[in-house]
């Protein structure tokens, strides 16, 4: 090839592969204000496990999933969780469906084009990161979590 072809090749490929995600950092960060209006920082509830589930009000496998999160939570001193919306739906849209599904834990509304900077995009949906005490991600679902998979990785002795 050409040397002016090669510099085309290279554009065009540039052009046409999207760029590539940087690897999610050891210690996620997240600061996201609440739809009751208060900050959660992910950073403040280092010593505890934390749940950070990614789901939408469309989504069947989510609703099915939240009482048990729900149950979780409010059953473990140390263990919080966040739930993020991640859909285009107005605050007021999202506090009316927690109305009739309602959770123990905070949630907050999650711009799909611009989701959390330290977290990879969800795939589909749900999707559930599961931060250790010591701040690293510990484990990921994509798909539905069980009161189960949280015992298996928690440990029942909580």
């Amino acid at each position: 090839m050409k040397p002016f072809s090669l510099v085309l090749a290279g554009l065009l490929f540039a052009v046409a592969v999207p760029h590539a995600r940087a690897a999610m950092p050891i210690h996620p960060a997240l600061k996201i204000k609440t739809l009751s209006g208060s900050q959660f920082d992910l950073a403040a509830q280092r010593g505890k496990w934390v749940i950070i589930n990614f789901w939408a009000t469309w989504c069947h496998p989510c609703i099915k999933e939240m009482p048990a999160l729900s149950a979780f939570v409010k059953s473990h001193a140390d263990v919080r969780a966040i739930g993020l919306a991640f859909e285009d739906a107005d605050p007021a849209t999202l506090k009316a469906f927690l109305v009739k599904h309602p959770v123990s834990y905070p949630v907050a509304r999650v711009n799909t084009s611009k989701p959390p900077a330290d977290f990879d995009p969800p795939l589909g949906l749900p999707t559930t990161y599961l931060i250790a005490p010591d701040g690293k991600v510990a484990q990921k679902y994509v798909g539905p979590i069980t009161l189960s998979d949280l015992r298996k990785a928690i440990g029942s002795s909580h």
